[in-house]
This record gives structure tokens, sequence and C-alpha cells, in this order.
């Protein structure tokens, strides 16, 4: 198993854990998300992973159950056909080519592009259904130390709200959180 292989299986797994914990009623509470709420996190992580894996990779990701039937089945069937493709030395050192995200292998895209919005959006189907938001402080600290210096070209592309203000001293995780647009 490869770094990202086993990084991917510790985050997704933290996910799994929170979305087979939400009580069925609390899948339509308000998200941190503007405008969404819980289901919505994980139908934004179905919808937009599956078709960035094939246009970059030509990977296809079999669909799962509907976000809205069954948010929960939704997840795991993306979340275990992205594992086993990390698992599949053939499939994870293939080429990844994308007009947006640049030349990477499969394994280093999804290391630079899909591991840090499942650990983000981990914590926001938490907050929003009521569940654990601890996460992975290995995680946390290695996605600030990424995002942190690129503050403006993030901030930018339209994809993050702006930063919110936290203490100095606030732990990491309330920094990557508020960084990346929450209120912690």
């Amino acid at each position: 198993m490869s770094e990202t292989s086993e990084r991917y299986r510790k985050v997704a797994g933290q996910m799994t854990l929170r979305v087979m914990a939400v009580p069925g009623d609390s899948w339509d509470n308000p998200a941190p998300c503007e405008g969404w709420v819980a289901r919505d996190v994980i139908r934004h992580l179905v919808e937009w992973i599956p078709p960035f894996l094939a246009t970059g990779a030509d990977i296809m990701i079999p669909p799962g159950p509907s976000v809205d039937d069954d948010p929960v089945g939704a997840w795991q069937a993306l979340s275990e056909n992205i594992q086993e493709v990390l698992d599949d030395p053939q499939a994870s050192s293939g080429r990844f080519s994308h007009p947006q995200a640049g030349d990477h292998s499969v394994e280093d895209a999804i290391g630079m592009f899909f591991l840090g919005d499942v650990l983000i959006h981990t914590w926001d189907v938490a907050r929003s259904t009521g569940g654990d938001e601890m996460l992975d402080a290995a995680e946390v600290h290695r996605m600030f130390e990424g995002v942190e210096p690129y503050d403006e070209m993030l901030r930018s592309s339209g994809q993050y709200g702006p930063r919110v203000a936290v203490p100095d001293n606030a732990d990491e995780q309330t920094k990557l959180i508020a960084f990346m647009g929450r209120r912690p």
C-alpha cells in the first residue's frame, strides 16, 4: 500500500464513521457550506469526484445509490471505489491529466484534490448533524501547511469563502476550519 492509499483509508474511514452515525432525520440539517444541508455535502463529493477522475484519467467510478435515498450508501460506494483505485498499483500509477489541474499520477491527484476535500467535509457532516467533529491531527497539520501559503489564490478561485478570524492561539484544526471559511 502506498502512503496516499493509507492516508485516504484513514481519512475516508473517519468520514464513513461520521456518516454512519448520522440520525436519519438529520440529513436535512443545514451544513456549514452556505445553502447546503448535510446530504448535500455527500452529494458534492459523489457528483464531482467521479467526473474529475473520468476526465483526467479515464477512470470510471460506478454510480452508487442515490444520495437522496441513501447518503450513507452513496458515500460508501464512492469511497470504496476510490480506495480500490488507490490499492491497484496499475491504476494508481496511471497518468492523470486535466486542463485545470495539470499532470500527475492518479495517486497524486487523489492525494492533492480529493483527500483534503474529504477531510474538511467530514467536519461539515459532523458539525451539521451533531457528530464528532475531531479530525485526524496529522492530516489537519498537513493540509493547513499546504493551503495557508496559497490563501489569496484559493480565495480568488471562488471555491473558498472568506477566511473566518480566530484567535492566534486557536488549535490547528480550528485554524484550518476557519481558513476554509467555516465558523468553528
